[in-house]
Formats: C-alpha cells, sequence, structure tokens
C-alpha cells in the first residue's frame, strides 16, 4: 500500500507489520517486521479464518483480503487515500456471507518501539462519538471506529443486526486510559452478512489538536479515482503488460507526492542474507536508483512525475557542485548518519537493524552519468531546459572534472577499499556524452570541447585499462581480473553495442563466473572479499534482469524468454519485487519493494519486446481508451 509518502506492509496473515508515519524514512509505529509482535503491529483477522485470497483491486494500491471460516466470509479493505496532508490509515471489514468474528490485536510501538505511547478516550471532532488518542513525543495517532480497549479489560462484542456499521454494544466500558500506557489494544466484533465497519488510524503531531477522521467511504472512492486515472494510459494486453503496470505503480507508490523524493524502498534492514549482516536502510532517495526510475517512467510517457523529481535535484544538489552526494533524504537531506537499533532483534534474527545509511558518504564515479541519461531523457521528451536545469547540469560535469582520478566504491557501494570501477568510468564518460549532445543537438552553451576531450580520453583509458584482452572480457576495476554484473550496462550508456564482441566476451565471463545453478546473477563474487564484509547474499534480481535485456538485445531472445519467465514467477501473490531471491528456500530476500528490481524488469519486458517485434498497448502512439474498472490485475504477495 501507498499514500505516496509512506508505504506499510501488510502479512498474509492480516497483520500490519511495519509502517513509518508520517514518510517513508519517519521512525515507524510499527516494527514486527525487524522482531517481534511486541515491537509494533496492527493485526485484523477473522477468528477460526483462514486467508483464501488477497488482490489489489484492479489499477489501485488498495488491498482485499478474503477470509473463510466455518460460519461465514469476510472482506478486509486496507487503504492509504493519496497524501494531502494528513496521514490516514483505513481498514475495512464487510462481512459476505454468514456470520463471522474479526478481532484486532493493535500494538503502538512508536520510534521504532523505543516509545510507548499513553492513550486515553477523546471525542472525535465532527461526531458524536469517541476515539482512542495514543501519544508519545513529537507523535500521536488517533484511532477512529468501534472502540478497542486494553488487552486486559477486553469485552467486546457486537449486538446481532446492528443499524450503525460505526458502533458496536460493549459489554464493558473500561475508564482505565487516562493515564494508562497502552501496551495493547484489543477488541473482538461480530457481523453479519452485509454489514460493515471500518478503523481509521491518523497520524498527527502531538502538539496539534487531533484532527478530523476521514469519512472511509469517501476516503476509498478518492483513492481508487487516483490510482486508476494515473495508470489509465497503459494498455493490458498479456501477463507481462499487467506486470509491466504493477512496476509501474511501484514507482510511482515510492515517489514522495509533495517532495519528488524516489526511495529505494519502503523498508530498512530486511537481510541480503538470512541470519547476516548485510542489512542496509533504504528509506532514501539515492541519485542513480531515482535517475534510473525516472529513465523508465519517462519511456512510458509519465513525464510529470520525472519533471517532479528534477525539481527535488535542483533543490537537494544547490550549492557547491562538490558538496553532491549519491543520496538524500526524501526531502534532501543531508545528513543521514547510520545507527545501530540493538533492541530490534531483526527480521528472522538477522541483525543489526540499522536506520540512517554510511554509503552516503561514499564516493561513486557512476552517479553523475546516471542522472545525466535521465535528463536527457527528460529533455528529449520535450520538457525544456531552464537556465536552473542546465546549470544544474554543468555543474555536475564540473563535479565529474574535479574528481576525474578519484577512486570510488562503487554502485554496489562497497565497504571497502576504494578502487577505479569500470562501470564507474563508463558512466562518467555518459556524462560527457550527454553534456556534448545537449550542446550539438540541443543548442545549449557549455565547453564542449573540453567535454569531448574528456569524453574521448575516457573511451581510451577504458579499453586499455578496463577490457582485458587475454580474458575477452571488461573488468570489474582497473586493478583486478574480476567481472561485476554492472558491466552489463554498458551498453545502456552508449559506450558500447549490445552485440559487440567485447561485449558478447563479457557477457561470457559473467555467465561463467556469476551465474548460479538456478540461473540467477550474482552482482560479483563476495567470496574474492572485496566488499569488505562478511558474509554473502542472494543473486539480485536486477542484475538478472539486465541479463535478460542484454540477451533481447543481442539476438538471444529465446534465452531473454526463458530467463523473464523464471523471473516473473518469483514476484509475490500481489506482483511485488524485492531486491533478491533466495533459490535454496524460494524466497525472496532484502528490502520490499525495490524500486530497482521493478525498474529492471521494466526494462527487460520492454526490450525482449522490441526484440521481437511486439508493439505493446502503452506504447506513446498506440494509447488505447482503458476502461479502469474493467481492466484487470492479478490478484498477486505483501502490500
Amino acid at each position: 500500500m501507498s499514500d505516496l509518502a509512506t508505504g506499510p506492509l501488510v502479512s498474509r496473515d492480516g497483520s500490519i507489520d511495519w509502517l513509518c508515519f508520517p514518510r517513508f524514512d519517519s521512525p515507524s509505529v510499527f516494527a514486527a517486521l525487524l522482531g517481534t509482535p511486541e515491537d509494533g503491529r496492527w493485526r485484523l483477522f477473522a477468528v477460526d479464518g483462514e486467508v483464501v485470497s488477497r488482490r489489489y483491486l484492479p489499477r489501485t494500491f488498495v488491498l482485499e483480503t478474503t477470509w473463510r471460516t466455518r460460519t461465514g466470509t469476510v472482506v478486509v479493505t486496507d487503504f492509504l487515500p493519496p497524501h494531502d496532508g494528513q496521514a490516514d490509515l483505513i481498514r475495512r471489514v464487510e462481512c459476505m456471507q454468514g456470520r463471522v468474528e474479526v478481532e484486532h490485536d493493535l500494538r503502538i510501538r512508536f520510534d521504532y518501539n523505543r516509545s510507548k505511547p499513553w492513550t486515553r478516550r477523546v471525542d472525535l471532532r465532527g461526531t458524536a462519538r469517541e476515539g482512542l488518542l495514543s501519544v508519545a513525543g513529537p507523535n500521536a495517532l488517533l484511532l477512529a471506529g468501534p472502540l478497542l480497549h486494553p488487552h486486559e479489560a477486553q469485552q467486546v462484542e457486537p449486538q446481532e443486526g446492528m443499524e450503525d456499521r460505526h458502533e458496536a454494544s460493549l459489554k464493558g466500558h473500561p475508564d482505565d486510559y487516562q493515564g494508562a500506557v497502552s501496551d495493547r489494544l484489543t477488541g473482538v466484533f461480530a457481523l453479519a452478512a452485509g454489514q460493515s465497519l471500518d478503523w481509521v488510524l491518523t497520524w498527527h503531531e502531538s502538539h496539534r489538536y487531533p484532527p478530523r477522521p476521514v469519512e472511509p467511504q469517501q476516503a476509498l472512492e478518492r483513492t481508487v479515482t487516483y490510482w486508476r486515472n494515473w495508470s489509465a494510459n497503459v494498455g493490458i494486453g498479456d501477463d507481462h503488460d499487467e506486470m509491466v503496470l504493477r512496476s509501474l505503480m511501484v514507482l510511482r507508490a515510492l515517489t514522495h507526492q509533495a517532495t519528488g523524493g524516489i526511495v529505494a524502498a519502503a523498508t530498512t534492514s530486511l537481510p541480503e542474507e538470512f541470519g547476516g549482516v548485510r542489512n542496509w536502510d533504504y528509506r532514501y532517495t539515492w541519485l542513480r536508483d531515482a535517475a534510473l526510475t525516472i529513465q523508465t517512467l519517462i519511456s512510458h510517457d509519465f513525464t510529470d512525475g520525472a519533471m517532479h523529481w528534477r525539481d527535488w535535484l535542483l533543490r537537494a544538489v544547490a550549492g557547491d557542485p562538490e558538496d553532491l552526494q549519491i543520496m538524500y533524504g526524501v526531502a534532501g537531506e543531508r545528513q543521514l548518519p547510520e545507527t545501530i537499533l540493538t533492541h530490534l532483534a531483526g527480521y528472522e534474527g538477522s541483525a543489526p537493524v540499522r536506520i540512517g545509511n554510511e554509503a552516503a558518504e561514499q564516493y561513486q564515479a557512476d552517479v553523475v552519468g546516471e542522472v545525466m541519461i535521465a535528463l536527457a531523457a527528460l529533455r528529449e521528451a520535450g520538457v525544456a531546459e531552464d537556465e536552473y536545469s542546465w546549470g544544474l547540469q554543468k555543474n555536475l560535469l564540473r563535479f565529474c572534472e574535479d574528481n576525474y582520478d578519484r577512486p570510488g566504491h562503487g554502485i554496489w557501494e562497497m565497504r571497502g577499499n576504494p578502487g577505479i570501477f569500470v562501470h564507474g568510468r563508463a558512466m562518467m564518460w555518459a556524462a560527457f556524452n550527454e553534456g556534448v549532445r545537449a550542446v550539438e543537438q540541443h543548442g545549449l552553451d557549455g565547453p564542449v570541447n573540453r567535454w569531448r576531450g574528456l569524453q574521448e580520453k575516457l573511451r581510451e583509458e577504458i579499453l586499455e585499462r578496463g577490457f582485458n584482452g587475454e580474458l575477452n572480457c571488461f573488468t570489474q576495476t582497473y586493478e583486478n581480473t574480476e567481472v561485476d554484473a554492472s558491466l552489463l550496462q554498458l551498453p545502456h550508456t552508449g559506450f558500447i553495442a549490445y552485440d559487440d564482441p567485447k561485449m558478447l566476451g563479457t557477457v561470457a565471463r559473467i555467465e561463467h563466473d556469476l551465474l548460479d545453478i538456478t540461473g540467477l546473477l550474482r552482482r560479483y563474487r563476495t567470496e574474492a572479499g572485496l566488499d569488505g564484509l562478511p558474509g554473502n547474499e542472494y543473486p539480485f534480481l536486477i542484475c538478472t534482469f539486465w541479463l535478460v535485456e542484454q540477451h533481447a538485445r543481442s539476438g538471444r531472445s529465446a534465452d531473454a524468454r526463458a530467463l523473464l519467465d523464471q523471473m516473473t514467477s518469483y514476484a509475490t501473490d500481489l506482483g511485488l519485487f524485492s531486491e533478491e531471491y533466495d533459490p535454496a528456500s524460494g524466497r525472496l530476500a532484502g528490502n520490499f519493494p525495490q524500486a530497482f528490481s521493478h525498474l529492471g524488469f521494466i526494462r527487460a519486458v520492454d526490450a525482449l519486446e522490441e526484440a521481437t517485434g511486439q508493439q505493446r498497448l502503452s506504447d506513446r502512439d498506440r494509447r488505447l481508451g482503458i476502461d479502469g474498472a474493467a481492466a484487470g490485475l492479478p490478484g498477486n504477495a505483501l502490500g
């Protein structure tokens, strides 16, 4: 789910185990995902029931879960209305058949369970009803709906045939909210066919008066309308198209509506190896990830979001280009200190749990190239430059000049010794290439002769120092003979053709060294000890999607199709991808949902369709009028 400001995760058993309010990178209020239920969750489930299906309502992020019990069927609908200054989470329960009891287990834990709230009953503004207000430090959550109660005092049972879905008949009205620390709020509610109940959880600053609760039905209609309008120009012809649409929606869902910042994922510290230490906070805006996201959105005609990101970039990078960082906070914050939360056990014991990201202080030579390619794509989509946006790009190229010979940590943010990564040098070449093209093809101003000279110098250097003739492949760095999956991105920059013999030799070496027995691609050989970290990691999904793209564009369409079908099967039941996949356990791993993986999937499908002469319904010159209500999406994982 997403309200374009945050992204909670809902487990299959109806538990919201991760939620940061009001932003993706805010401290969590539910963190059971990284520990135990005592670290915060909101479970809503049918008593003695089982989940028989889950789906997103077509073309939306409204999650619908159907429970069945021996006595009836109930549907739980979870959603967040698009953020308009108020952060709301809404859970609706509708009894479809028979009679069903539903139960709540709500444990609010502010600040990653470093702060438990005080809870009291309050009057709800504009209504004659009461709600629950939970407060701790600067944060407050208002719960509107049939009252829950402290676990010890829980005695709740609606009477049969209730007329008002917002009220319940209570066997007791405990008065022990005032001044009580709320460890756990519970309630059991009986519904008969045709009856429904709603709960609305609203975040606000604790020093402000509690806001008026939203009206659930109106909020649902507004949410459905937003997502269906946003996706209306994307046509659906086959299963891959359905998943491309879902992936495009994920990229939008990870974009902060107010600021334009695009987060890499909605979570922190989901492990790259179960039980391992490679657990990182991805709730920030990486220039690289955001730039690749923007390229993908532009290729599918979503230029408005790209312009919003360009404005974010202008604000975040403003000032001396020497101050450029590889990542920023959602609003452009520069300080992202990495902290370990020792009180959280980690996902399946994968510790440490980290917030903040030390990699923000790294130098990575590829970043400017990806940004320049994305801004060039926006320019070529018809969005005019202004003095500020082109001035920013000239400053970025000056940054490349000033750091021309500087070793870096590479695209994978290795925590070992810096090196000269071939991918980074090729991306620096791409940065100067886009500067030259902007002057020569779009009439912009700049020292084009100097840029061209640096571009040519980089090409000669990469071919001389970054290509190993004996092995017939490009190498990970100038200093070693390892290969790296990021080398699959060299053709994407225009540096070399997909079917160039040097590139095909590199692909052969990558397949030999980095493919596992299931056909999935690792980023690099962790056993080489270059990244400065203990342990291993599972194959990264984007690397295998890059291989699909490479195969499709170099004449291996059958291999590309087979590998893409395999990768598609790893998506969750809701059509979502995380960062990695563990073939041994058959599980997704790493932070979730992952923008990198979804944009890689889209690019892979696009490449294969172009290679096989297919024409997607969503291409800009073949748009269809789509009836959002009729265009179904697969009822496909975590929401």
